[in-house]
């Protein structure tokens, strides 16, 4: 019986090849503005709500408080008057010269449509909790774009034996060593995760999404990201939604000094904490990627270690067509389905995903209901 419902859950792999280089995304559309030192304005909808991101780059001599704002608001008024069918702007203004994801912003802001007059109205950016003004901040080490295909185990042969050991006892046992590998194979139950957040321009397109099918998901989110747009965090606990940690800069941890590997973990649990009230209780590494002691510093930590079954890998530039496919294929009780929030397909794709899960009785929501062992 039990090698039967195992069959039906799939264990996630340990080990295997690199993931494949990802195919480059369909462009997204783009607002024409006449803006200096304007980097990119794209815009996007979801069928319901559409929303835009403007990034900005600052020469130095014009990055003072006020004049960051001023240049928000007009950037604001300009994608308004571009767009009036936006429902709602995002915005992040960087030091010159933009260098790429590597960078940390000076000022974000969102501005959701019927925040507009308001926003448009402030003299100074304080007063409006949608708005970040970067205190000094830089980040320690460069954002890696590790991706996550399949979970691996970096280290001797007998570790990559004893995670595989560890995934088929947690079927009977419930979890061993501080990590989640799959679910209870036998309930009708699959945790719903996405990684890589917030983004500015898909974060609230898909908090719309789940809000109006009524699911909610665990995000692991990146601490930068979440330091400079701590009001999509906000958004997220709000509606209900499970935070995890992803790491404060999205590194590869194997090879890391236990301190890095330390300081990575805390900085990430201090910036939730600060903004959802409480430390997260799981975490994802990056890539899927660990070793002894990452597995040892998160538990000490008193983080639970969460891998996945199903990972269609979205990052990789699929179409709708095949992503809900392969989301499909390998759906099944108890596992844990990884996508990733800053991807057009799998906003495009999730509705119609969720709706084939529940016709075949499966419910869908965060790691922390998901049932774990058979008992």
């Amino acid at each position: 019986m039990l090698a039967l419902l195992l069959a039906l859950a799939p264990l996630p792999y340990v080990g295997g090849p690199a993931p494949a280089k990802p195919l480059p995304q369909e462009p997204l559309p783009t607002l024409s503005l006449s803006l200096p030192g304007l980097v990119r304005a794209n815009y996007l909808s979801n069928g319901h709500l559409e929303a835009a991101h403007l990034v900005l780059e600052v020469p130095k001599d014009k990055a003072s408080p006020s004049s960051l704002l001023r240049l928000a608001q007009e950037a604001l008024g300009q994608a308004l008057g571009a767009r009036p069918a936006l429902g709602e702007v995002d915005l992040s203004l960087y030091p010159s010269p933009y260098r790429g994801p590597e960078d940390f912003p000076l000022f974000t802001a969102s501005v959701p449509k019927d925040r507009v007059r308001e926003f448009l109205a402030l003299k100074e950016p304080r007063g409006y909790e949608r708005l970040w003004l970067n205190p000094g901040h830089a980040p320690l080490r460069p954002l890696e774009p590790v991706l996550e295909d399949r979970p691996r185990v970096e280290g001797p042969t007998a570790l990559e034996g004893r995670e595989r050991a560890f995934q088929l006892l947690q079927s009977r046992k419930g979890p061993r060593g501080g990590a989640i590998y799959h679910g209870n194979p036998a309930l009708p139950y699959a945790a719903l995760t996405f990684d890589d957040a917030p983004h500015p321009l898909y974060t609230p397109l898909l908090l719309d999404t789940l809000r109006r099918l009524g699911v909610r998901a665990t995000f692991f989110v990146i601490g930068r990201n979440a330091e400079a747009y701590p009001y999509f965090v906000r958004d997220l606990v709000a509606q209900g939604h499970e935070l995890g940690n992803h790491t404060y800069h999205h590194v590869r941890l194997p090879g890391l000094p236990e301190e890095a590997i330390r300081e990575e973990f805390l900085l990430c649990n201090q910036v939730l904490e600060d903004l959802a009230g409480a430390p997260p209780r799981y975490f994802r590494p990056p890539g899927g990627r660990f070793d002894r002691t990452v597995l040892r510093v998160a538990r000490e930590l008193g983080l639970t270690t969460v891998f996945w079954t199903d990972d269609p890998g979205d990052y990789a530039g699929l179409s709708p067509q095949v992503l809900e496919t392969r989301l499909l294929a390998h759906l099944r009780y108890g596992g844990i389905v990884l996508l990733h929030e800053n991807v057009r397909a799998t906003l495009e794709v999730l509705p119609a995903f969720l709706r084939l899960a529940q016709a075949r009785g499966l419910a869908l929501g965060p790691v922390s209901s998901l049932p774990l062992a058979l008992r």
